[in-house]
């Protein structure tokens, strides 16, 4: 016996009809290099409507990758539904990838049109003749004084939304299951690898934003992404808010903690996320501005120190709320809203509570798994495996089958790579990785990379790079190098050395000399025994 409901595609174009019918009074607000600019969300559906047939235009094929190299912005709002709406592929590019990654990425997921912020050009344009499937550059002018190339390749956004009609009607998209966006991860060693989201994902996922034991979504929310929309999608809080019918507020080109804060401070936002480095700039400043409309501060991207929440919490009364998940879990996967079985605990209990990475949230499943023998492990919080999760939003795959499938499990689980004890309500509580990536700011740094790098040097015989703790960007790499017989070298000639190979953010903040790097018996680097002799090592850290 079958139900008898109606079988309507879970999609985005029902996150765009939403907002346009039900929300179309709310505003979209922006800070651009030129001041604020804002625009209804009614207006918004109608640029979003003319950029649609705009695409039209520019020849991108039917199911088109679409390039995005853009900040936080309402233009870039238009192209996260205009994309999906019709039938094409938002492909969100990582605007803090080393150069050689960004012509990787855009050439394997075939990029077709790249838009791209002003300010941003000095970045993109020099890999332009790398590119080998983009046709047309659309420059969305955010105010920035950067002379734009005079190219026929070339576009400006505006014009272009102006030349073009709106589309007419309703968008549709038939089946569920095809792509509506795509997020290239460099958290696995070698190349970044593409996570395909789905229509139907995207719309689940962007659901979790609204529950209660989430981030609460509401059309009474006051919305404000700091966490990057090139970013597994801003962690879906863009969608949600549609959903949801929140006001947003998009902070543009200006991350520091004053513009932050001063946004919050003069829209009175209820709701917002980052990673924790940014909460770590602002903190400091806190005393100086107005936050008291905050209800819910969203951190994850990389563990939030339990000082950094609790420091919130004194100051302003708010504590961080915990998330955990990544680019192929869309990516929330837990979270660490309060339970009724907290409120026993005294107020350490709780903030150690807080700390943790938190429950799974509805339709995710999580096991634990010992890496060595493959078998489960108890929900005890004493017991330690790796995180394996399985959902509608999680992916099965990777993008033409990169990696092997070796992230996945036979039965369909993804490995996560982290390893931790989970309590017998579900809590999550990450204890260490079983790769060994250092994770800066949010953002993935690979040791392996860096390694190969660096013995790249003609005067070095072995390097390994580890994690070091850091107050401000929560881990950096350190350098530890074997130097070959014979030769001499300083710290400061390696950094030299690495400067023009990787990301300015991926140099070691310190290298150490050391007379042989550990093996474990199979050969392998032991970076376990580098992490103990290195415990409680010091980093003063880069200024920026």
């Amino acid at each position: 016996m079958h139900g008898l409901m109606q079988q309507r595609p879970l999609s985005l174009p029902h996150v765009f009809h939403r907002a346009e019918q039900l929300f179309g009074h709310k505003t979209i607000v922006t800070a651009t290099a030129d001041g604020e600019q804002s625009v209804t969300i009614a207006e918004w559906a109608q640029r979003t409507r003319r950029l649609a047939t705009a695409l039209d235009t520019l020849g991108v094929s039917a199911d088109g990758r679409v390039g995005t190299f853009c900040w936080n912005t309402a233009r870039h709002l238009e192209l996260y539904l205009a994309a999906p709406c019709t039938g094409r592929v938002l492909h969100t590019l990582n605007i803090r990838l080393f150069p050689e990654q960004l012509v990787y990425i855009a050439n394997h997921a075939e990029d077709e049109v790249v838009f791209v912020d002003r300010s941003l050009l000095p970045v993109l344009w020099p890999l332009a003749d790398k590119f080998e499937t983009v046709r047309r550059y659309v420059v969305i002018d955010d105010g920035a004084d950067v002379p734009i190339p005079d190219d026929p390749r070339v576009l400006d956004y505006e014009e272009l939304l102006a030349a073009a009609e709106p589309y007419q009607g309703r968008f549709r998209v038939d089946d569920e299951n095809t792509a509506a966006a795509m997020c290239y991860t460099s958290g696995t060693t070698g190349n970044p690898k593409g996570v395909v989201y789905s229509h139907r994902s995207t719309l689940l996922h962007s659901l979790i934003s609204l529950i209660a034991d989430g981030a609460a979504l509401s059309e009474r929310d006051v919305m404000m992404p700091v966490v990057p929309m090139f970013h597994a999608n801003a962690w879906g809080l863009p969608y949600g808010a549609l959903l949801a019918g929140s006001d947003i507020v998009f902070p543009g080109p200006n991350m520091t903690p004053q513009a932050i804060l001063g946004l919050i401070q003069d829209h009175k936002v209820t709701v917002t996320g980052g990673v924790p480095t940014i909460w770590m700039g602002a903190l400091p400043l806190l005393d100086d501005y107005d936050v008291s409309s905050l209800r819910t501060i969203l951190c994850g991207g990389s563990a939030v120190p339990r000082s950094l929440s609790e420091a919130y919490r004194e100051k302003i009364g708010l504590p961080m709320l915990h998330a955990w998940g990544m680019t192929e879990t869309s990516p929330i996967a837990t979270m660490s809203t309060a339970r009724s079985h907290h409120a026993a605990l005294d107020e350490s209990g709780r903030a150690d509570a807080r700390a943790r990475q938190g429950q799974p949230v509805p339709l995710v499943e999580l096991r634990l798994v010992d890496p060595d023998t493959g078998e489960e492990q108890p929900w005890d919080d004493v017991a330690t495996g790796e995180i394996q999760a399985a959902g509608p939003w999680i992916a099965r795959e990777y993008y033409r089958g990169e990696g092997g499938g070796a992230q996945f499990t036979k039965d369909g689980w993804l490995r996560t790579g982290d390893v931790a004890s989970v309590d017998r309500y579900g809590f999550v509580r990450l204890v260490d990785r079983t790769k060994d990536l250092v994770k800066s700011g949010g953002e993935w740094i690979s040791s392996v990379e860096l390694e190969n790098e660096i013995m790249a040097h003609p005067k070095v015989a072995e390097a390994a790079v580890i994690a070091i703790p850091h107050e401000k960007w929560v881990e950096r790499p350190l350098a530890c190098v074997v130097v070959k017989p014979g030769e001499t070298v300083t710290p400061e000639e390696i950094i030299e050395f690495l400067t023009p190979r990787v990301a300015k953010w991926w140099l070691p903040d310190a290298v150490e000399f050391i007379d042989e790097v550990p093996k474990t018996s199979v050969g392998k680097f032991s970076k376990k025994t580098l992490r103990d002799k290195f415990a409680g090592y010091q980093m003063a850290g880069p200024e920026e």
